[in-house]
């Protein structure tokens, strides 16, 4: 296979959204992409128990992505595998009175993985500087400011500073933070949004409100090259997927989060002496009975 999607995908230097594919157009086929998916989540279950076990780090996968790219279905068919006793997913709605109360990185960092786990955020984080910046009038639910004048150049310069502090803060301290934006167009937005009207069972999942962000689809383009642009950093870099192609988005996503935690540099406990001594006693204890 000639795709290095670590590499392939990984933003680095000046990102133009224009610019970046939302289908894939390689030779590798839907078939061939779903079988190794399939072969990739063994590997991902492995690599998930032993980051268990070493229990010094975490693992924070960050999804983001237009109304209809795939986010649920890319947790349940990367995921799916894998023991829920080590994997914690948080799906982010609009913050509650409470959340307002605080600032806007509280209810993220509640939800943070602890050392052995991995965490998906189904949004996150930078819905205060996508959403709220296509919304301003937003912010002021926070009751910090009085009008969306005040939502200024400065303002979205200093919440870009305190999101790359915040991921700054959590890799050195053991958390190695994956971020995907799932890229899908707005021609294949509108099919999977129709999809969703036509087919009974896919009723649940349309919303009236959908249409109304549909609308603005170009400044959400905006708003997220420049968060990508402004945030995607070595230590909390961002992968742009193609989303057009949801199996082939899946296998990119599971390619990406296998390469970093073998990166990681995971390793099982290592027994000492004297507990090495315990095992062989209790398994002669186990043998006699």
């Amino acid at each position: 296979m000639d795709i290095n999607f670590s590499d392939d995908f990984k933003v680095n230097g000046k990102f133009s959204i224009k610019k970046a594919a939302t289908a894939y157009k390689g030779k590798l086929t839907k078939e061939e992409g779903t079988q190794l998916l399939i072969q990739e989540k063994e590997k991902l279950r492995e690599l998930q128990e032993k980051l268990y076990a070493d229990g010094s780090q975490s693992l924070l996968v960050v999804l983001q992505a237009m109304d209809a790219a795939g986010k649920d279905s890319m947790i349940e068919h990367v995921f799916g595998g894998v023991n829920p006793q080590g994997c914690n997913v948080t799906s982010f709605k609009t913050p509650s009175s409470k959340e307002y109360s605080h600032d806007f990185l509280w209810r993220h960092y509640l939800a943070l993985p602890q050392k052995g786990m991995i965490g998906i955020f189904n949004r996150s984080h930078y819905e205060s500087v996508l959403v709220c910046k296509v919304h301003p009038e937003y912010n002021l639910s926070e009751k910090t400011w009085s009008s969306v004048d005040d939502f200024d150049d400065k303002f979205w310069k200093n919440r870009y500073e305190s999101i790359r502090n915040f991921e700054k803060h959590l890799a050195q301290n053991g958390t190695t933070i994956i971020k995907i934006f799932l890229h899908v167009s707005k021609d294949e937005q509108k099919k999977r949004l129709l999809d969703r009207i036509n087919e009974p069972d896919k009723n649940w999942k349309f919303s009236s409100g959908d249409l109304p962000e549909r609308a603005l689809f170009d400044q959400y383009m905006e708003v997220y090259e420049t968060a990508i642009n402004e945030t995607s950093k070595d230590h909390a870099p961002w992968y742009v997927l193609p989303a057009d192609n949801k199996w082939f988005a899946r296998m990119a996503a599971i390619q990406i989060i296998i390469d970093t935690l073998e990166k990681m540099n995971l390793k099982y406990p290592q027994l000492s002496e004297k507990d090495k001594q315990g095992l062989l006693e209790s398994k002669k204890i186990l043998e006699n009975e």
